[in-house]
């Protein structure tokens, strides 16, 4: 027996029976001959960290456009903050934890830069409309490589159904969703709090007696409650009460982070870029990558368009847009 071998017979002897195994994985978009020392999943988790795309997050926007300061989170910090929770939830229900965590740093790979403002714009100018977790399974399936990741089914099925509107078909993916649920609403608070935009005076004290009155107790007392809810069962959740708790304090982010604070004050100019990028990308296809070209020969310009600035990070936009629309300094010969 080789090493992957070896590990495939300890998930068998080790893992909970409602745990995805690697040796039962229904396979690849294209078959592959399999690795002598990792295990399928293991694969995926590493073709994902080493993709460009995964890099690109350190450059997006989580809640915050462009803030002056080192500690607020980027999509990229946001997806270890939920590939680090998810798997303490696996490890300790005995699920697998090499799927969990190719899930959970594939989760965001499609988002778009400046967070949900960049969705909402292209959201808004497809025809189809534009969801980030498709766009992610995108990116796994054609954009990255030039021909995709080609990764198992598990791995790409908690991709597309990490949101709320998902489900997953294996209880790692359901995992990564309310771990990503878990992550956001916390370290958004953390976030909030940092800029001033809350003190924790603000937060709405039934749910915060629940959860607890910090950033490490909160995530202390939801982990532990899913373990406690899901142990040996088919399916993971919270109990009623840090549940409710939970969507409570949710709502308030929604409330004072999410719309209408001085987080968002620069939502409408990041929109408006973005908007006009399209737009001008629209009409001039040739001046994008050829990669991008070639995607708007094969599936439409709209297509093309959509996928070169789903991928862009933040910077990049605002350097493209300079590019384009606003005029640069000119040598003046000062003898004349």
């Amino acid at each position: 027996m080789n090493i992957r071998e070896i590990t495939e017979e300890q998930e068998i002897k080790t893992l909970s029976p409602y745990a995805t195994l690697s040796s039962k994985s229904r396979g690849r978009l294209v078959p592959e001959e399999k690795c002598s020392v990792r295990t399928e999943f293991q694969r995926d988790r590493d073709r994902i960290l080493h993709s460009k795309a995964f890099r690109r997050m350190k450059h997006k926007t989580q809640v915050f456009i462009s803030p002056e300061g080192d500690h607020y989170r980027t999509r990229l910090t946001h997806t270890l903050e939920v590939a680090q929770i998810a798997r303490t939830i696996s490890r300790a229900l005995r699920l697998n934890e090499d799927l969990t965590e190719a899930i959970a740093l594939g989760h965001d790979l499609g988002h778009t830069p400046f967070g949900h403002s960049g969705e909402y714009v292209l959201n808004r100018l497809m025809k189809d409309g534009f969801r980030h977790e498709e766009q992610s399974l995108r990116v796994v399936d054609v954009l990255e490589r030039g021909s995709g990741l080609n990764l198992t089914w598990e791995v790409r099925d908690g991709i597309r159904n990490h949101n709320s509107r998902g489900n997953p078909a294996t209880l790692e993916g359901q995992v990564v969703k309310i771990a990503d649920w878990i992550a956001y609403i916390n370290h958004d608070i953390d976030d909030a709090i940092r800029a001033g935009i809350l003190r924790e005076t603000d937060l709405p004290r039934e749910p915060i007696d629940i959860l607890g009155k910090s950033h490490a107790l909160r995530i202390d007392t939801m982990i532990k409650d899913i373990i406690k809810e899901s142990y040996e069962k088919p399916f993971i959740k919270m109990s009623k009460e840090v549940y409710e708790a939970t969507v409570e304090l949710r709502s308030f982010l929604f409330e004072r982070v999410y719309v209408g604070s001085s987080a968002k004050s620069q939502e409408i100019k990041a929109q408006k870029m973005l908007e006009l990028l399209f737009e001008y990308f629209s009409k001039n296809v040739e001046s994008m990558p050829e990669e991008f070209v070639a995607i708007g020969k094969k599936e439409g310009i709209e297509r093309g368009v959509c996928d070169y600035i789903a991928g862009m990070t933040d910077s990049f936009a605002v350097h493209k847009f300079r590019e384009i629309f606003v005029p640069s300094s000119w040598p003046i010969n000062a003898s004349k």
